[in-house]
């Protein structure tokens, strides 16, 4: 299955919704949203506010397997699945978990990574926490703190957990994922203290805290695809998915064109998805709808000649195999990007759009 939580939209409220409650929805083959509350509706289920305002990681936790999601689906009327999802082009996306109770990043995680900074493999993931201040959907602004020079992308792939784990063994993970999304590992190079980044007389924090962990500097999304979804083979460990990045600059020799950053493949991993759920598990206990960012392949704005980093206006988009892409404009802290910039545009056409669908929606 794929899975999206809606956030706001013309059509969603037209379908007589709250549009401030971000609430799940299932990704028809078709492309439109169904609701969790609209399957209950079709499946005949009790109808009650709760289940509008379930989140994902509510269900994660009471169903694992999400075998009732299933199951309604399996046994509903298609044309009246249909009849009852919503355009896509008439709603907003929040990130499939919009605010996960614990996120924990993962750094020297592909070795091409490594060797581009000319650092020896670890014998251990080196392992980093996040809150969900930083997590923002697709679409959404990478909010560019004054305090930085130094701003990087990093694309990744990201684990959603399905089942509560403790002390998980590795053939065990497998049964506690719930599904993979996309994120950006937005990271201010400077604070982190990455001694490329820094100019002369600076220090840097040190610590990886304000570095990766500030206000939007995750956005994960846009869908959150079950494990099963990519068969038995290929993918569905979390293996064998390409993760590229492009950033598209305001300023600079490749101005307003696509250049791509990032050319990566999962299949890299030092640490799988499994090792790594069972060394965080050993002493963190995971959650459902906790999120791990699994790490990032090389081709990082730092470590490149010449350097290359984020800057108002600019426009970034981040693309996991099987999962779909991440595109976000990157603003100043207070969501201002320079006049015809790749950032301004992107969000002024966006802001047409939702006017368009708006207007399209009113009865």
């Amino acid at each position: 299955m794929r899975l999206v939580t809606i956030r706001s939209g013309a059509g969603d409220e037209a379908a007589g919704a709250d549009a401030s409650t971000p609430r799940p929805a299932v990704v028809l083959a078709s492309g439109r949203l169904l609701t969790f509350g609209a399957l209950a509706r079709v499946a005949g289920w009790p109808v009650s506010d709760a289940i509008e305002r379930l989140a994902l990681a509510e269900l994660l936790t009471a169903d694992p397997e999400l075998g009732a999601i299933r199951e309604a689906l399996e046994m509903s009327d298609a044309g009246a699945l249909e009849a009852a999802a919503l355009d896509p082009a008439t709603v907003r996306l929040s990130a499939p978990i919009p605010r996960p109770g614990k996120i924990v990043g993962v750094g020297y995680n592909y070795l091409d990574h490594i060797r581009e900074q000319g650092l020896e493999r670890p014998a251990r993931p080196v392992l980093f926490s996040m809150f969900a201040n930083a997590v923002v959907a697709d679409g959404q602004p990478i909010r560019h703190p004054a305090g930085t020079h130094a701003l990087d992308l990093e694309a990744e792939l990201a684990v959603v957990i399905g089942r509560r784990a403790s002390r998980v063994k590795p053939a065990e993970a497998a049964r506690c994922v719930a599904g993979y999304t996309a994120a950006n590992d937005v990271t201010a190079r400077d604070w982190q203290g990455q001694a490329r980044a820094l100019r002369p007389g600076e220090k840097g924090d040190g610590q990886w805290l304000r570095a990766k962990g500030s206000d939007t500097f995750l956005p994960l999304g846009p869908v959150m695809v079950t494990a099963d979804e990519f068969g038995r083979g290929r993918g569905r460990d979390g293996r064998g998915l390409a993760v590229r990045s492009w950033l598209t600059a305001a300023a600079g020799p490749d101005a307003n064109r696509p250049f791509q950053m990032q050319d990566g493949n999962t299949s890299d991993l030092l640490f799988s998805v499994a090792d790594l759920i069972s060394i965080i598990s050993a002493e963190v206990t995971l959650d459902p709808g906790d999120v791990i960012v699994t790490g990032t392949p090389s081709g990082v704005g730092v470590f490149r000649e010449p350097q290359v980093f984020l800057a108002p206006g600019d426009l970034v988009k981040i693309e996991v195999e099987g999962i779909g892409s991440l595109t976000n404009p990157v603003t100043d802290a207070d969501g201002r990007a320079p006049t015809g910039s790749p950032a301004a545009r992107f969000m002024a056409e966006r802001l047409m759009a939702d006017r368009s669908s708006g207007e399209a929606s009113t009865p």
